[in-house]
């Protein structure tokens, strides 16, 4: 077997005693000196083109995890990590030079929590809903659910048995996780909601108008009101703006409330989203 393959095998990065029973020691030399393999460190080596967090974690002997996890999972995100998440066991001494440019966690991790080198779906999943803000954690629950990498009974029934820093926001991620939200705009516009008193969402729900049922981003039955989460991208086409502007006529005419917000306004305004929301259950427009 080439050792790119084994590599390939291991995930893209392996330490040389997981790399023995595979190929030959003369093999590994000769494809660190051709380039073909990069060694990381003492006894760990990488494929080029292996990821930047897979390499990170490979340096330090420890786990992708929580953001770069999920991210290895493919799963969309509001948020790229800014730096590698890496976890490794607690007691683990990592000199300061050593973790510069890492968002390094300590904690002793069960067989089952991994995948590789990296977290488990649903392991990761938990640590994004354990230490992320709500919103950042429920659009990588929703994609998590999305992806059918992990399933909603088993993330509730986990997450009940939490204790301790971040247990309480983590039961919340997993009870609202929902897989219905098509991306990670409609997922933090929908933590944005379910922060306002009164509101009781739910992610593409359908709605019947006349002949024509629609399946609106949020739709609170209610109180016959509608949240969109407007993308330009969607919009585009001339067809697209064509078939939505008529749907919300008809929405309208249909006595449904309608409120529109762009990916600027939930992303990065997310309190004029909040106080348009709540005025629409509380009282008139003054904004």
């Amino acid at each position: 077997m080439e050792v790119t393959e084994a590599l390939g095998r291991l995930g893209g990065v392996a330490s040389a005693r997981e790399l023995a029973g595979l190929v030959p020691r003369g093999r590994l030399r000769r494809a660190v000196r051709r380039g073909e393999v990069i060694r990381d460190t003492q006894g760990r080596y990488a494929l080029p083109t292996a990821s930047e967090a897979l390499r990170a974690a490979n340096r330090l002997t420890g786990v992708v995890s929580h953001l770069s996890a999920a991210a290895h999972w493919g799963w969309q995100l509001k948020w790229q990590p800014e730096a590698p998440c890496v976890i490794v066991p607690r007691n683990r001494k990592v000199d300061a030079d050593r973790r510069d440019g890492v968002d390094l966690r300590w904690r002793n991790l069960r067989a089952g929590d991994l995948v590789g080198p990296v977290t488990s779906p649903l392991r990761t999943v938990l640590d994004c809903a354990l230490t992320l803000p709500f919103d950042e954690a429920l659009a990588v629950a929703d994609s998590a659910l999305r992806h059918e990498a992990v399933t909603g009974n088993d993330l509730v029934r986990v997450a009940a048995a939490l204790a301790g820093p971040g247990s309480a926001c983590a039961r919340r991620v997993a009870l609202a996780a929902d897989s219905r939200a098509a991306n990670p705009f409609e997922s933090v516009l929908r933590a944005i909601a379910l922060d306002v008193r009164g509101l009781d969402v739910e992610p593409q729900r359908s709605v019947a108008l006349g002949w024509q049922v629609v399946q609106p981003d949020l739709v609170d039955v209610g109180r016959r009101l509608v949240i969109e989460a407007d993308s330009f991208e969607f919009h585009g086409k001339r067809g697209a703006l064509v078939q939505d502007c008529e749907r919300y006529n008809k929405l309208t005419l249909g006595d449904w409330r309608i409120l529109r917000f762009s990916w600027e306004h939930v992303m990065l305004r997310p309190d004029y989203v909040r106080e348009c929301l709540d005025q629409a259950v509380s009282g008139p427009l003054t904004i």
